[in-house]
């Protein structure tokens, strides 16, 4: 999933240079799959017995590998869009079907080590930033995607027998369901939740921009491989970050982190288009890296840490939309370069900053959650 969603950030720069792809298009490009992706999620919360399925599961990895290896054979923007939107919703359906998966396997053991597992997005980053580093100066952008279709095939064989969750037994009660959903709900706690989401929508319109155009921004003040060396590390720091935010948050509360998590984040975004050079660009792709897989750990737990009804689907719908939102709304300010996009993605992220640390006015401690309440926060971490 890292690879199919993600290595359209690298190669975006050689099909500028190469197939003319204009830079409004590759904007259409980056909405279409997050349309898709929401599409995808959608379809996994409305119908849950389609995500307990192995055949939509391997139906899922063939169709994201496949569309990777489509978009070198042709140069209709329309079936690019096209071929986008299927790469979105199929990437979300393998991520909602192997955190089931996790979320099933991994119920009782330490939330770090499911973020060890949800680190596979970052290697998939990282590898498909290092493949187009390697093909950058002796081939081009079709060669890239032929590549990273003969990657993502390789880890989709190593995946193809993964066993999605199975379904619950009858009478039982998933967390989150039932006693807890049925309880009532405070104004204090809406308050707190519609702030949370906010919050998190916004992160969703930030983190994206620098998510599809970090690796063109820093192009444009430094040679080519900086640029994709800076994805690499992208990838790398994403591998250890949901584990170390899970681990941090049994000492800190989940709104202290955010607000943390999320400052340091819009310095990352920020960096290169304030300060030119390679340094600035290396830093910059460490912080990104390693907070924004962090960041929807946090986000998440602290949902489930309120008891608030389907927390978990309301927060990834309205992170969703923020990413739709995303790259429409710098799509006015790429024609001449990506530097203010990135500038308005930190100060968005600076606002989603600025919500989390309203969460902090009064927000309940782990020690006022009844211990009922403690395996639905802990099977956030797991999904």
């Amino acid at each position: 999933m890292g690879i199919g969603r993600f290595v359209f950030t690298p190669i975006l720069p050689l099909m500028h240079a190469q197939a003319g792809l204009s830079a409004s298009a590759g904007a259409n490009l980056a909405t279409a799959n997050y349309v898709g992706y929401l599409g995808g999620a959608l379809a996994g919360i409305l119908a849950p017995a389609l995500v307990r399925s192995p055949a939509l599961l391997r139906a899922a990895l063939v169709v994201l590998t496949g569309t990777l290896a489509a978009m070198s054979a042709t140069h209709d923007v329309r079936l690019w869009i096209a071929l986008r939107l299927l790469a979105g919703a199929a990437s979300a359906l393998v991520f909602v079907i192997a955190a089931g998966s996790l979320h099933g396997t991994l119920r009782g053991h330490p939330a770090h080590l499911s973020g060890w597992a949800f680190g596979g997005v970052g290697a998939g980053i990282a590898l498909s930033g290092l493949l187009v580093l390697g093909l950058h100066s002796v081939a081009d952008w079709r060669v890239a995607w032929w590549a990273s279709a003969a990657l993502a095939a390789l880890f989709t064989a190593g995946a193809w027998h993964l066993r999605p969750e199975t379904a619950p037994e009858a009478g039982t009660t998933a967390p989150g369901v039932g006693g807890q959903a049925a309880e009532r709900t405070t104004t204090r706690t809406r308050r707190w939740f519609t702030t949370l989401l906010a919050s998190y929508t916004l992160e969703g319109v930030g983190y994206i921009v620098a998510g599809t155009f970090l690796v063109a921004a820093i192009e444009q003040s430094s040679p080519a491989p900086v640029g994709n060396a800076a994805w690499v590390l992208v990838g790398l720091a994403a591998v250890p970050s949901s584990a170390m935010w899970a681990g941090l948050a049994r000492r800190w509360s989940h709104p202290d982190l955010l607000l943390a998590a999320l400052v340091v984040q819009a310095v990352g975004i920020v960096l290169p288009a304030l300060i030119g050079g390679a340094t600035a660009a290396l830093i910059s792709a460490v912080l990104f890296g390693a907070t924004f897989i962090g960041v929807s750990t946090l986000a998440l737990a602290a949902g489930a840490h309120l008891r608030f009804p389907r927390s978990v689907a309301l927060l990834t719908a309205g992170y969703s939309v923020g990413q739709i939102l995303g790259p429409l709304v710098v799509a006015p300010l790429i024609h001449h370069g990506y530097h203010r996009a990135l500038i308005l993605a930190a100060v968005v992220v600076l606002a989603a900053a600025a919500a989390a640390g309203l969460l902090r006015i009064g927000f309940p401690s782990h020690g006022v959650v009844p211990r009922a309440a403690a395996p639905a926060q802990r099977s956030v971490h797991e999904s």
